[in-house]
């Protein structure tokens, strides 16, 4: 199939191209990181070896995921969005004929799914990330539940040996409430501690921006994770990085992960967690900072944690299982 993808988000742009197109599809990102994915834009992911579109490209530099050219939409069997509903409103007329897939990224509000509600009655489909999205209010259905995905074969080996807490979150401190920097911050106090990822020049205990093989040795290196999440994400992208590379994580539960902005109840990692199996999970800050002391103090106990997590992770995210869906998914259409 010829894949025409507008991404929001180039981690998972990265993530999901190389998937799709080891499953035989042609895919042309519009004016994503991987427009070109040979030169990708955003440094925090590696190339992916493909067809450079140079003549799809000419096309592109003519319009915007706004206003898609025809040309790309006549090119496309698959024109996929991820997450942005304005992208599905203000093609529609132009689209309606192919198929129209929306791939939700954990972002999703009531609102996304009223806007979109139209669009879905006229046939379009729905890739969820997550089972918990069901409980958002005016959910659209889904035709197909596939949560994002990593390479066992490349996060793994986990050693631990540095030991310190851990976490990587973009903006960590300017986002605020929305990633739980203040939880972070108080639960890690006095200790060894290390925020990674780009807009964190504002945090004294800033790792920097690593670049991908680097982050990888990272998320190896360190002894603990702490995951504050990001609302109202189900999990995102460098929870399951650090779960499959091995690395134990302790996670804030419910009641600090739900802010009530929205009336949204999708935090999923405290139900994948199993509390002193696969990690460490509380609604309780002094409880965090004790299992992180427990963990930083006992390598074997943060070794058996950390291998139960992996275990987790690869059943539930990992890349061949992944795989399979989305061949399933798109044989399906």
């Amino acid at each position: 199939m010829n894949i025409l993808y507008l991404s929001c988000h180039s981690s998972l742009e990265y993530d999901e191209i190389k998937l799709f197109r080891e499953l035989g599809h042609d895919v042309f990102s519009l004016q994503g990181s991987y427009h070109n994915s040979n030169t990708p834009s955003d440094p925090k992911r590696p190339p992916i070896e493909g067809p450079v579109h140079q003549q799809l490209m000419d096309v592109a530099a003519q319009c915007s995921k706004d206003d898609i050219h025809p040309e790309l939409i006549e090119w496309a069997d698959v024109i996929y969005i991820m997450h942005i509903g304005k992208w599905i409103v203000n093609n529609w007329s132009k689209m309606k004929h192919k198929v129209v897939v929306w791939r939700t990224i954990g972002q999703s509000v009531p609102q996304n799914e009223n806007e979109l509600g139209l669009f879905r009655v006229e046939g379009m489909k729905i890739v969820r990330y997550s089972p918990l999205e069901s409980g958002i209010k005016g959910y659209l259905g889904s035709d197909a539940m596939i949560r994002f995905y990593k390479d066992p074969d490349v996060f793994g080996k986990w050693e631990g040996k540095d030991p310190s807490v851990m976490n990587v979150t973009q903006s960590m401190k300017k986002r605020g409430l929305f990633c739980g920097y203040d939880i972070f911050n108080e639960v890690t106090a006095g200790l060894d501690r290390y925020v990674y990822g780009p807009g964190n020049d504002d945090i004294d205990y800033w790792g920097g921006e690593k670049p991908y093989e680097q982050l990888v040795e990272e998320y190896r290196k360190h002894r603990v994770y702490l995951y504050t999440g990001t609302y109202p994400a189900s999990y995102t992208l460098n929870f399951i990085e650090a779960f499959m590379t091995g690395i134990p994580i302790v996670a804030i539960g419910d009641a600090l992960a739900y802010l009530g902005i929205y009336d949204i109840h999708a935090y999923e990692v405290s139900q994948i967690i199993k509390n002193g199996v696969n990690g460490y999970v509380s609604e309780d800050k002094a409880e965090l900072r004790g299992y992180l002391e427990k963990l930083l103090q006992d390598p074997e106990l943060a070794k058996k944690i950390g291998d139960a997590g992996r275990q987790t992770a690869i059943e539930l995210f990992g890349k061949e299982n992944i795989k399979t869906l989305w061949k399933e998914f798109y044989d399906s259409i």
